[in-house]
């Protein structure tokens, strides 16, 4: 390994970490604002057709999903004529585990085999998805975001974080591109750098049309985003190991965990749409969970990827500490919250403080966490740690909501004066609420 790459992978992780310590608590800070108008009166006239909500960031990674996995029928239609099936033109330049081709499959083999111009195809390997993989992980974590909290995900696309996780991913891919040195690495980095520019555009620009509203606060909320959480991860893992290493020989292995993964998201989007937009507010464990999560999300973007490739291309020892620091700045503002009674509406109404609760919370995502992180062999540790946290976070919200239950009695509606929590939208006439453009500025 080249001496500078673990050097610029450390570089990486430790300016990242403060990057997302330094600038995400003022995305944080940002409130939900003043609820959207209940109850607009539409001026007289011809009724306007309703409004047709603007393709979100899982519509984007669906667009982006669909071009790699062209990308690599076309690799393969490129190996089959230009190299006669033979991989070892680039495989000689990556570890094992890469060009595992579709090339005996029939309808593949055909399209080989009536392709004018393959040469043309030449830019298929490696080039493409170079520009792609970028849009790819930041898409697939504003689905993750937008789930949780669409105002949160919104103020976060226009903050100053987006285009800093785009550097620092790009860093981290470009110094793995070198250490892989192959004749089309210079071509590579130069596709990511452009990826940087474009992709926090494109996002940007996607969450200035979002409409979606925030769910209701409350354990059924949080249940939902965690099972999206996972299903959104394990699509990616599955595409990975497939797309992104020209490993679409191995699709048939993995389309079960890939539809299962789509179908999945299919449901929690229904059943999150199924959720009142009135509910009363969640107790004080639940509460204090949900802040815990909004906050990792947003700390963990700029050195997500920096954490994760420093673990095996930069001092493990480095990556660890970043992500441990990142883990204690997003807990414990929270638990301080929580104990003051300041994390949910009830907690300083609750006959108890929040922090036994989320002690048994705790216990219970970790007696959850350790079987699902064991449950079966990984070929990559990411699947076990996702489901690891997966588990972790639904076993924890349920013991926090049954905590909170049992302890404060069932909630009947809000306190008086307080509106549940909403996150303005625009009305069914297709115009925006006029408070939208407070409730998710910065401050």
């Amino acid at each position: 390994m080249p001496p500078a790459v673990p050097l610029l992978i450390d570089a990486t992780v430790v300016v990242s970490v403060l990057a997302g310590l330094l600038l995400a608590p003022a995305v944080l800070r940002a409130g939900p604002g003043r609820p959207a108008p209940a109850g607009r009166v539409n001026p007289p006239g011809p009724v306007a057709r309703p409004h047709r909500r603007p393709p979100g960031p899982g519509a984007a990674l669906a667009v982006v999903i669909a071009l790699l996995t062209l990308n690599q029928v076309l690799v393969t239609v490129y190996v089959l004529r230009e190299h006669g099936g033979d991989t070892s033109f680039i495989t000689r330049h990556l570890p094992a585990g890469w060009f595992a081709l579709a090339d005996g499959n029939a309808p593949v083999r055909w399209l080989a085999a009536h392709w004018p111009a393959p040469r043309l195809l030449a830019p298929s390997v490696l080039r493409v998805p170079a520009l792609l993989e970028l849009p790819f992980v930041l898409l697939a974590f504003a689905t993750v975001l937008r789930m949780l909290d669409a105002g949160l995900y919104r103020r976060t696309a226009r903050s100053p974080l987006l285009p800093l996780a785009a550097a620092s991913y790009t860093v981290a891919f470009c110094a793995v591109e070198w250490q892989l040195h192959n004749p089309y690495t210079v071509d590579d980095i130069l596709l990511r750098v452009l990826s940087a520019v474009l992709t926090p555009l494109l996002i940007r620009r996607l969450a200035a049309r979002d409409d979606a509203r925030t769910p209701p606060a409350g354990a059924a909320g949080l249940l939902l985003s965690g099972v999206g959480l996972w299903a959104t991860g394990r699509l990616v893992l599955a595409l990975y190991d497939t797309v992104l290493l020209y490993n679409l020989g191995r699709i048939g292995a993995e389309l079960p965990a890939a539809a299962g993964s789509v179908a999945v998201l299919v449901a929690v989007r229904r059943a999150r749409a199924a959720l009142p937009a009135a509910r009363p507010p969640a107790g004080p464990a639940v509460s204090v969970i949900e802040a815990v999560l909004r906050r990792g999300l947003v700390l963990f973007l700029v050195p997500a990827l920096a954490v994760r490739y420093g673990t095996g291309f930069g001092t493990p020892a480095v990556a660890l500490g970043g992500g441990l620091l990142v883990l204690l700045a997003a807990v414990l503002p929270a638990l301080r919250a929580g104990a003051a009674g300041r994390a949910g509406t009830r907690g300083a109404a609750g006959r108890s403080g929040p922090l036994g609760r989320l002690a048994l919370a705790g216990a219970a995502g970790l007696a959850a966490a350790y079987p699902a992180a064991r449950w079966v062999p990984d070929a990559y540790y990411e699947a076990g740690l996702l489901r690891a946290v997966t588990a972790f976070l639904l076993a924890a919200v349920a013991a926090g909501a049954l905590a909170d239950r049992l302890l404060d009695g069932p909630a009947t509606g809000s306190p008086a004066g307080t509106a549940p929590r909403t996150d303005p939208v625009r009305t069914p006439d297709g115009h925006s609420s006029p408070d939208r453009k407070q409730a998710d500025s910065l401050p």
